[in-house]
């Protein structure tokens, strides 16, 4: 028997009617409105975003407040707790007047990490300016690893940081361990372990790094002239081509690159 309101081969909501109009979502009343005609054409529509709330003791009740995060995929609970208030009678207060319960949150040792860690690689990605998909990204490395259990013994600071440098080559956007280690609460030595480890343990890879990943950006760290860019790329390349810096970083080739064609145009630089 054909269904008015679901496209078997979609699978999906439409308007029997208007099977190709997009539908309005009224998250208030739960249902979901054909645009064309109006008709309701499925309801009980669950909103997953933060909830809004207008407070009894606020006088002017046309400005909600939002309560609550939206929700996260990431993480186990799927962001639900509960928070106890402070309470307004004199049981709420021990012997010393202080409050009993001061905001109790019940959430899982599990999400309060992931949370944790996640605040954590936001701020390293906000001091070097990366961008939010590299967040993402390192975000979901990190999820695996915690989910995996595979860094036991590790500090999640550290697997932080090694998430995010993996996110940024993953990317095509690489940093160096100098670079994460300077926005990190750990050394660049543990970084480098725990990049090794995850790498392991999720069984995933990260492209090779090369001379062209680094010249753009430093040279516009130390305000260059697009000259000696272009100089120092042709320097580093020949040096690659040729062989003869076998083994050696490609963050350090660049650098000598760099400082070589520096010293041809006569600009000082250390």
């Amino acid at each position: 028997m054909y269904n008015l309101f679901y496209r078997m081969e979609a699978n999906k909501v439409c308007c029997y009617a208007h099977p190709d109009a997009p539908l309005i979502e009224d998250y208030r009343a739960g249902d979901q409105i054909c645009s064309d005609c109006g008709l309701v054409v499925g309801d009980r529509v669950i909103d997953v975003g933060s909830e809004w709330r207008t407070f009894s003791n606020e006088k002017s009740g046309t400005d909600p407040s939002r309560v609550g995060g939206p929700e996260n995929p990431l993480l186990n609970g799927s962001d639900l707790s509960t928070v106890i208030g402070p309470g307004r009678g004199d049981a709420s207060f021990d012997d010393f007047g202080v409050s009993k319960y001061q905001n109790r949150r019940t959430m899982s040792s599990s999400d309060r990490a992931l949370i944790n860690a996640f605040r954590e690689i936001n701020g390293m990605a906000d001091r070097i300016n990366l961008a939010k998909t590299i967040v993402d990204r390192a975000n979901n490395l990190f999820k695996q690893v915690h989910d995996g259990k595979n860094l036991k013994g590790r500090s999640n600071d550290a697997i932080s940081s090694a998430c995010l440098y993996i996110a940024c080559r993953q990317e095509g956007v690489p940093r160096t361990f100098k670079e994460i280690c300077a926005v990190s609460k750990v050394s660049k030595k543990e970084i480098g372990r725990c990049f090794k480890l995850i790498l392991k343990a999720l069984e995933t890879s990260v492209d090779l790094i090369t001379t062209g990943d680094f010249m753009s950006r430093f040279c516009s760290n130390l305000s260059l002239p697009n000259m000696v860019q272009k100089a120092a790329t042709h320097i580093a390349r020949k040096a690659v081509e040729l062989d003869i810096v076998p083994g050696r970083s490609p963050i350090s080739v660049a650098a000598a690159a760099i400082y070589m064609a520096s010293q041809v145009n006569l600009i000082l630089c250390t």
